[in-house]
């Protein structure tokens, strides 16, 4: 029944079925019936048009419609508006007319209810495209709390309004006789004190209180986060039941010559916390998949060094795979330094062999690279995507770090399991820090690490929001700063002008530098540029040859120049809060105090403001990420759309769900520690339903 086509809903029909369609996504009845409202109305009360005023939200009036009249003359500016009467004032409804006019089929002299959030203009209320109904169809006792559901401009064009699609779910209601199918075992729904389904989904459309609305959510929301931790929990314990793990337990001569000869300071606390957490995954024969989350300048690269040593003390190769040319070289250069480190004494350690292996590399190099890997002579190889392509084999690969997790895929990650018999454990790091709900939803298949200190000595950055008509004082700042031997990153939004867009752009900026600061010399990067010159003009940046650096967002990740002091950021308001701190940590990496500049117009939002403020505020990256995921929700959030999200949740907030995702991610576990393939009778109503999301959800199997 719920598999139903809408064409053969009553009052739906073949043309109304292909608009919910193209428009909503909605095909079936049980497509209508999860297409939840986003808010309620009281549509039991009647407000007198004297008793509106501005700001109010929605309202409701009756009256009389005494009279029409047509103003402006063009398609585009027509509009036809209502003068209703109700007894103790006047309002005004106005429809603007283009090639359908909604008010043909109103009558003067006749009673009309109507419903929209009114606007005063001269003390008299305006409506814009309300809903309208006659008085004498509408039941005031049986309208109560109506639901209000999202629809399209287009639809509204053609008067399918909210109130529409609220009939149309009536009508699909009624039709749906009986009890709804239940779609969670009885032992979960009597534990948690949960209402059946068919109780939350009849109520969610038409509850008869706030409480009905509250029960309603609570149910549907824990059922959506249940099978999403379900399905990543069913495929993360399949896939190490699976896998074994090669065991490392030995901390060996590698691992204690560096930590006790060559590393230059100590380790925080929370990085050895972490060291410890992988040294328990690797030591144990099952397969490790963790993510390592930290700051920028939090020390993740040196506790993935240490790591990969664990591996090579038990006889195995190790592996850093980044995402671009410039952070594989980065490492390259920071790991080779680590190594060739010495105290005072000589270390009879043999010296490691690493190796590097990008796009650039070519030729001999790269065939001696490949047949030593095969030989196991390279014990660490650092690269970039080029490390996942078929001729590159390992002898015996172990330990596999991939950094900036949100630049690869799990499909890509599960390339390097079949670079040996058995796949190698595998540390993902990212410096995009995720707040945990976000964490347990989109990464479940992983183990969380979090490094969340900081290393003793540095300065924090300190934000300031500065306006456009200010920057002549922030110019002289940055003169100052380049006099005392520092350098400069300063960062537009667009590569070229944009007739769309009123934002600064890399090319005009570029030449208006130029002429700001004639004494200093230069650099450009941006998207468009070939890689070897883009290489070329960051080398010299890195260099210290060319003070300011004026590129795109290209240098969000990856970029390591402890000179840099000062980040200046154009039309800060465009980017989002994780973004605008990835590009901050770009600075603060010398011993010297640095500065992010944040550049707007004074014409912003107050939402817009709110997100500066809290840059200015604070430099706790997870603080920030969980501001920004209530900004801007879970989908806009960069590096979510290709990770471990099951399915686009329809009801469940994973900003403000954050309790319900616990209660999920718990339940699931039970069942799943209980009967990981769900084969006992009770557990029977769990893989049906999992069945009959499978076309939503992400094929884990699919892709190990």
């Amino acid at each position: 029944m719920l598999s139903t086509s809408l064409t053969y809903l009553s009052g739906v029909g073949p043309q109304r079925s292909q608009v919910l369609k193209k428009e909503l996504g909605l095909e079936t009845f049980a497509d209508l019936i999860e297409y939840f409202p986003y808010r309620y109305e009281d549509r039991s009360k009647i407000y007198h048009t004297n008793e509106i005023h501005e700001g109010m939200p929605f309202v409701q009036i009756c009256g009389e419609i005494v009279g029409f009249e047509t103003l402006g003359e063009e398609k585009y500016k027509k509009r036809v508006v209502a003068h209703l009467y109700d007894g103790y004032g006047y309002a005004d409804i106005t429809w603007f007319v283009r090639n359908y006019n909604p008010a043909e089929n109103l009558k003067v002299n006749t009673q009309y209810i109507v419903f929209g959030k009114p606007n005063m203009f001269r003390g008299v209320p305006q409506f814009t495209h309300p809903e309208i109904e006659l008085a004498e169809k509408v039941n005031l006792s049986d309208m109560g709390m109506q639901p209000h559901y999202h629809t399209t401009e287009r639809m509204k064009k053609t008067y399918f309004t909210s109130r529409a699609v609220e009939k149309i779910v009536r009508k699909l209601l009624e039709t749906l006789k009986g009890t709804l199918p239940e779609t969670l075992p009885q032992f979960i729904v009597s534990t948690l004190g949960l209402v059946s389904r068919d109780t939350a989904l009849r109520n969610i459309h038409y509850p008869k209180s706030t409480r009905d609305v509250a029960d309603a959510q609570r149910r549907l929301k824990f059922e959506e986060l249940f099978y999403v931790q379900l399905n990543i929990l069913r495929y993360a314990t399949s896939h190490r039941n699976k896998y074994v793990g090669y065991k490392m337990p030995k901390v060996g001569r590698v691992f204690n010559d560096f930590y006790r000869n060559k590393l230059p300071f100590q380790l925080t606390e929370a990085q050895k916390r972490v060291i410890r957490e992988i040294h328990a995954d690797v030591s144990s024969e099952k397969q490790m998949n963790r993510l390592l989350q930290g700051d920028v300048g939090s020390g993740k690269t040196l506790v993935a060094l240490m790591s990969m040593l664990l591996a090579i003390d038990n006889g195995y190769q190790a592996c850093i795979i980044a995402p671009t040319e410039i952070l594989a070289e980065q490492h390259y250069q920071t790991i080779t330094d680590f190594l060739t480190m010495r105290d005072s004494g000589e270390s009879d350690v043999p010296q490691m062999n690493v190796q590097l292996l990008t796009g650039s590399v070519k030729g001999k190099k790269r065939k001696t690279i490949l047949e030593d890997l095969v030989t196991g002579k390279v014990n660490i190889l650092i690269g970039t995507h080029a490390v996942l392509e078929d001729p590159v084999m390992f002898s015996n690969l172990g330990f596999a770090v991939i950094d900036e997790q949100h630049r690869f895929g799990v499909a890509q990650r599960s390339k390097l399991w079949s670079k040996n018999t058995n796949p190698p454990h595998i540390l993902v790091m990212t410096a995009t820090p995720i707040p945990r709900t976000l964490a347990m939803t989109i990464y479940g298949d992983l183990d969380v690490s979090v490094i969340d200190e900081m290393p003793p000595g540095r300065k924090p950055i300190k934000t300031l929001h500065k306006y456009e008509d200010q920057m002549a004082d922030v110019y002289e700042g940055i003169r100052y700063q380049i006099n005392e031997g520092r350098q400069v990153y300063i960062v537009f939004p667009l590569i070229k002008e944009s007739e769309a867009l009123d934002l600064k752009n890399l090319e005009e900026g570029y030449a208006r530098l130029l002429d700001i600061f004639p004494e200093y010399k230069l650099s450009k990067i941006h998207g468009q540029l070939p890689a070897a010159e883009k290489d070329a003009e960051m080398q010299r940046f890195v260099s210290g040859e060319t003070h300011i650096l004026v590129a795109t967002t290209v240098i969000e990740v990856g970029v390591n120049v402890p000179n840099a002091s000062v980040m200046l950021i154009n039309n800060a308001e465009r980017f989002g809060l994780s973004q605008l701190h990835q590009l901050r940590g770009r600075v603060g990496r010398g011993a010297s105090q640095s500065y992010c500049l944040l550049i707007s117009s004074r014409e912003i939002g107050s939402e817009t403001r709110k997100r500066l403020d809290i840059m200015c505020e604070t430099n706790d990256g997870f603080r920030i990420a969980e501001a920004d995921l209530k900004l801007r929700g879970p989908g806009d959030l960069e590096g979510t759309q290709q990770s471990g999200m099951a399915f686009d949740l329809k009801i469940a907030n994973i900003a403000r769900d954050g309790e319900l995702i616990q209660l999920a991610r718990d339940e699931a576990r039970k069942v799943i520690e209980r009967d990981a393939e769900l084969k006992l009778p009770e557990n029977q109503i769990l893989r049906r339903r999992l069945m009959e999301l499978k076309k939503e959800m992400i094929d884990w199997s699919a892709i190990s």
